[in-house]
């Protein structure tokens, strides 16, 4: 499972964050745009935001529309959430890229931050003390741009030929800040798809169609119930 995970954003970066950059480009498409302009005019729909690697943007499918983020704006809209899905991932990432981008993220609205980051960080055996304080400082910043937005955390495992050491604290780093910071948190993005070949692209590295849906469902199990909850609280909150 791991060993699948060591080779995420491998000799890609490049040319994944060229095909990924327009997720989160507001001039990028109608599509992207859309979620900013509905909850500004109308009020009446939350945004999500996926921020993430090429996990979260779905590198090397045939359809950004099969990324897990889309998956669950289908799922969303079938259940007749009020909800807006913004997916900005990018990919070959690293946690300290991903702080560097939020204030440039953070520009949309955000009423759910969905946090995906690390799996460049454990590739390249980045300092684990590193990698905690990049989420803890996205954490603090997105709650003082948003301070009711909710955050969900999503957690990420480390190579094993950086040695069982190395990888505990890797491990460890998410279910900890998910307990600090009183975080819902996914123990793991890519459980059931990590070393699964018939559930991954060419490259053994990427989930392809089949692969994201079971990523989204390890998502949904967690995100699903606040967006259920948050929506009755909306639709039973008296109007003003």
């Amino acid at each position: 499972m791991a060993a699948v995970v060591a080779a995420v954003g491998c000799g890609r970066e490049g040319r994944g964050e060229r095909a990924s950059r327009s997720v989160d480009t507001p001039a990028a498409s109608a599509a992207s745009d859309a979620p900013s302009a509905s909850a500004e005019t109308s009020g009446s729909r939350r945004t999500i935001t996926f921020m993430g690697t090429s996990l979260t943007a779905g590198y090397g499918l045939p359809d950004p529309d099969s990324a897990y983020p889309a998956l669950l704006q289908r799922r969303i809209d079938s259940l007749g959430l009020s909800y807006d899905v913004v997916n900005a991932g990018v990919s070959g990432e690293t946690s300290a890229g991903a702080r560097r981008r939020l204030p440039w993220t953070m520009k949309r609205p955000a009423d759910v931050f969905v946090l995906e980051t690390g799996a460049n960080d454990g590739l390249r055996g980045l300092s684990v003390d590193s990698l905690r304080s990049n989420i803890q400082a996205i954490i603090d910043s997105v709650r003082r741009a948003r301070p009711a937005a909710r955050i969900v955390l999503v957690g990420m495992e480390a190579p094993p030929n950086l040695g069982a050491r190395y990888a505990r604290r890797f491990r460890s780093v998410y279910p900890e800040l998910a307990r600090k910071n009183h975080l819902p948190l996914v123990p793991f993005l890519l459980e059931g798809v990590a070393g699964v070949d018939t559930l991954n692209q060419g490259d053994g590295i990427h989930p392809n169609v089949r692969g994201e849906h079971i990523v989204a469902d390890n998502v949904w199990r967690v995100l699903g119930p606040l967006l259920e909850e948050w929506d009755r609280e909306g639709k039973a909150r008296p109007a003003a």
